[in-house]
This record gives C-alpha cells, structure tokens and sequence, in this order.
C-alpha cells in the first residue's frame, strides 16, 4: 500500500501562516483524490480541502479563502496552505488518499499518521 507522509506542523501564533506537506511513498502516485482532514481536541474529525487528480479543489467553509491546497505531480507531494491561523484551527493534520491499488484490484484509502499544529499566542 502506498504510504504518505505528512510534514510541516508546529507551533504558530494567531494569524501566522504554515504550508503542510504531504509525500507519497510511490514516485508518479496519482490518486483519485486526495483530502487534508483534522481532528481538534475534543471535535470530530473534519475534511479541510480536497484536490482531485484534475485539480479540482474544494474547501471546508471555516478555511475558505485561508487556506489552498495544491499538488506537485513531480515530487508526488501535496500542500496545504494555512493562512491567517485561528486557535480554532489547532488539530492533528492528516492527508488522505483514495487510489486504485493495481496489485490488489482495488480501490483503497491510504492515511498518514498526521501533523500537529497549534495556534497560540
């Protein structure tokens, strides 16, 4: 199963900005979709942005216009752009991916283990 790898989390304050990053394990790994989901204390867990492998994206009404996902097909990385951060938006990141496993015939989802980030003055 592909692996993904996410990255870039740490401690920011209010209004700061931090780019997540998400690595696949495979080089040209080109999943149906891909979600940036998270999971703040006590909240359940909640898609972010999604980017679909045409490149459509959508976004979670709490970081529209704050946030951007994007793709780097070469790396086999995607992004999160997290600006003008809010307390609120202190959560566990993970990204997640729906893809066609060929050795196993199948569609599967495939997660990383997650980033933390905190917004704190």
């Amino acid at each position: 199963q592909v692996q993904l790898v996410e990255s870039g989390g740490g401690l920011v304050q209010p209004g700061g900005s931090l780019r997540l990053s998400c690595t696949a394990s495979e080089t040209n790994f080109k999943p149906s979709y891909l979600n940036w989901k998270r999971r703040g204390p006590g909240k359940p867990r909640e898609v972010v942005a999604t980017i679909t492998g045409g490149g459509e994206t959508t976004y979670a009404d709490s970081v529209q216009g704050r946030f951007t996902i994007s793709k780097d097909n070469a790396k086999s990385t995607w992004y999160l752009q997290m600006n003008d951060l809010k307390s609120e938006d202190s959560a566990v990141y993970y990204c997640t991916a729906n893809y066609y496993n060929i050795p196993n015939d199948r569609i599967e989802d495939t997660w990383g283990l997650g980033t933390q980030v905190t917004v704190s003055s």
